[in-house]
C-alpha cells in the first residue's frame, strides 16, 4: 500500500474511533480492556455535574461550599491507556435501571461513591426542560435516593466490616469473623456494590470493637489482614450461597487509598471522619496536582497491597461473577482530591481518607458504568 494512502486508511480510522466514542448513548468497551490503568487528563468540561445543585451532598464531602479555594482537582478525566471509556450517559443508565435497586454496601466510602452517583444521576434527570422527581430518605443503616420518573433507587447500607459486631452481656463488643445477621436486608436489590478495609486496621478509641471471635475461639486480638481475609471470605461464601446471579449483579469496591504522611497517623486517625490531627502534617493539605498523571508512571499493574492481593484472592475463589472494581491504582494518584481540611463545620482535623464530591468518586462510578455496559451487552 501506497504511503498516502496508508495515510489516509489511518486518518480514517481514528475519525471513526473518535466519533463513535462521541455519539449519544454509550456502547461497552472492548472486552478484555484494563479499565483501571491509564491517566487523569484535564479536561476543562468537568466535573460531570454541580454539586451545589445536587440535594445528596453532605457537608463533610462538599469541599467548595466549605471553603476550599482552588477547582483544578474537579477538571481531570480517567483515560484508560489501551481503550476508549465510554462517556457516562446518566439517562441511559436511569432507563437500563428503571424499576430496580442499586445498593452500596459499606462504610463512608461507600457513602462516598453513593453520594457520587445520586449526584450523576441527578444531573442528568435534570436535563433541559426537565425537573427532576427525586427524594431522599436518611436512616442508619439505610440511605436512599429515588428517582420517582424511574421507579429507580440507589440505596446506601452502612456497615463497616460486612459481617457482625454483636454486643455480648458480660464480655462487650464483639467483632464475629463467620456472622452476618444482617445481610438478608440486601437481598432484595438487582445491583450491589460491597466495600470494607479502612475499619479493620483501626486501633486504640477508633476500634469499634473490644474481642474478635472465629469460629468458636475468641481473642483479645488477632493480624488485621488475616482477621480481614476471614470476615471477607465469610462474605463471599454468603454471596455465593444467597445471590442469584441471573437477578444480581454484585461488584467489589476495591481499596480506595488514604494519604497521610505515616502509617501511625493513619492508624491514628479519627474514627467518624478518619481524619489525623491537624498539627499531624497530613500529606494531602493544599495538594491541588495529581501525584502523577499515570498509573503506569506510579507502579500501578503491579501486585498491588497485602490487602489487595486478599480482595483479588477471595474474589478470585468465588463461584458467583464478582466484578472487582480496582479503584487503587489510579485513586492513588489523586492527592490532590481529599477534603483535607475542608470536611465541614466542627471538623478541625485533617482528612485524607474521603474525596470531595464532585470529585475522584465520579471516575468510580464512570468505570461501573463501562463495566455493566460489558456485562450488559
Amino acid at each position: 500500500m501506497a504511503p498516502e494512502r496508508r495515510r489516509c486508511v489511518w486518518m480514517l480510522i481514528m475519525i471513526i474511533s473518535l466519533a463513535a466514542a462521541a455519539l449519544p448513548g454509550s456502547s461497552a468497551p472492548a472486552a478484555g480492556c484494563d479499565l483501571f490503568q491509564g491517566r487523569w487528563v484535564a479536561d476543562k468540561s468537568y466535573p460531570l455535574y454541580d454539586a451545589s445543585a445536587c440535594p445528596f451532598v453532605p457537608d463533610v464531602f462538599d469541599c467548595r461550599r466549605n471553603g476550599r479555594p482552588d477547582d483544578a482537582y474537579l477538571k481531570f478525566r480517567w483515560s484508560p491507556a489501551n481503550c476508549v471509556l465510554p462517556r457516562f450517559d446518566g439517562l441511559d443508565f436511569l432507563r437500563r435501571w428503571r424499576g430496580k435497586t442499586v445498593m452500596f454496601v459499606g462504610d463512608s466510602l461507600s457513602m462516598n461513591q453513593w453520594v457520587s452517583l445520586a449526584c450523576m444521576l441527578h444531573a442528568a434527570a435534570a436535563g433541559p426542560g426537565r425537573a427532576v422527581r427525586a427524594t431522599l430518605t436518611a436512616g442508619e443503616p439505610v440511605s436512599s435516593a429515588r428517582f420517582e420518573d424511574y421507579d429507580l433507587v440507589v440505596a446506601l447500607y452502612h456497615t463497616t466490616f460486612l459481617v457482625d459486631v454483636v454486643q455480648e452481656e458480660g464480655v462487650g463488643r464483639v467483632l464475629k469473623l463467620d456472622s452476618m445477621r444482617n445481610a438478608t436486608a440486601w437481598l432484595g436489590a438487582h445491583l450491589l456494590v460491597f466495600n470494607t478495609w479502612h475499619w479493620w486496621t483501626y486501633r486504640g478509641a477508633s476500634q469499634v470493637w473490644d474481642y474478635v471471635q472465629d469460629g468458636n475461639n475468641t481473642y483479645r486480638d488477632m493480624d488485621r489482614l488475616t482477621a480481614f481475609s476471614k470476615g471477607l471470605s465469610t462474605w463471599a461464601r454468603w454471596v455465593d450461597a444467597k445471590v442469584d446471579a441471573s437477578k444480581t449483579k454484585v461488584f467489589y469496591q476495591g481499596i480506595s487509598p488514604s494519604h497521610y504522611m505515616s502509617k501511625q497517623q493513619e492508624g491514628e486517625a479519627g474514627a467518624a471522619a478518619r481524619v489525623a490531627p491537624a498539627t499531624g502534617g497530613g500529606s494531602c493539605l493544599k495538594q491541588t496536582r495529581p501525584l502523577q498523571e499515570a498509573t503506569d508512571a506510579a507502579g500501578g499493574g503491579g501486585g498491588g497491597t497485602p490487602e489487595q492481593g486478599v480482595v483479588r484472592g477471595v474474589i478470585g475463589g468465588m463461584r458467583s461473577p464478582v466484578a472487582l472494581l480496582d479503584i487503587t491504582a489510579l485513586s492513588q494518584l489523586r492527592i490532590d482530591a481529599h477534603p483535607s481540611v475542608y470536611a465541614g463545620p466542627g471538623r478541625d482535623g485533617m482528612d485524607c481518607t474521603h474525596w470531595c464530591i464532585a470529585g475522584l468518586p465520579d471516575a468510580w462510578n464512570h468505570i461501573m458504568y463501562a463495566m455493566l455496559l460489558q456485562q450488559q451487552g
